[in-house]
């Protein structure tokens, strides 16, 4: 059954953002939090502990899972193509929807991340304005307008 995410039946929108760059982690918290939709957003700063986070959550019955995943491409460890692939390969997992917000914009990343089944490719932009415009309308988008699995 989905249903979609609302204050009144989700009171909380559960995020995983997957970032080694402290800079863009604090941009993005301050773009979601402006709004009428309350959010919790957990921080993964790689892979590894992205993955750590998501199966703990899948082990425990998923009281946190997250509603929706930002994910990085490049960061050290484990990048965001290996996240994206283990997510997606995972029964448990795929049906979490992942936005790869990345500063990338090879059209080599973009289809590779695409056939990996990535829900959406947005390039971070290096404006702040318009990097707080993106976060918003990533929010918006996913949470207003898109019906998610519940």
């Amino acid at each position: 059954m989905t249903a979609q995410v609302n204050v009144s039946s989700h009171p909380f929108i559960d995020i995983l953002m997957v970032d080694d760059d402290q800079a863009d982690v604090l941009l993005t918290k301050r773009a979601l939090q402006n709004g009428k939709l309350l959010n919790k957003m957990h921080v993964a700063k790689d892979g590894v502990e992205a993955m750590t986070y998501l199966r703990q959550q899948v082990k425990t019955g998923g009281a946190t899972r997250p509603d929706l995943i930002l994910l990085d491409l490049n960061m050290p460890r484990k990048d965001g193509r290996e996240v994206l692939s283990e997510i997606k390969q995972d029964v448990e997992l795929r049906s979490i929807p992942v936005v790869i917000l990345t500063t990338s914009d090879s059209e080599e990343d973009v289809l590779r991340m695409y056939n990996l089944h990535a829900n959406c490719y947005v390039t971070k932009p290096v404006d702040l304005t318009q990097f707080t415009t993106i976060v918003k309308e990533i929010k918006s988008f996913w949470f207003s307008i898109v019906k998610l699995p519940t």
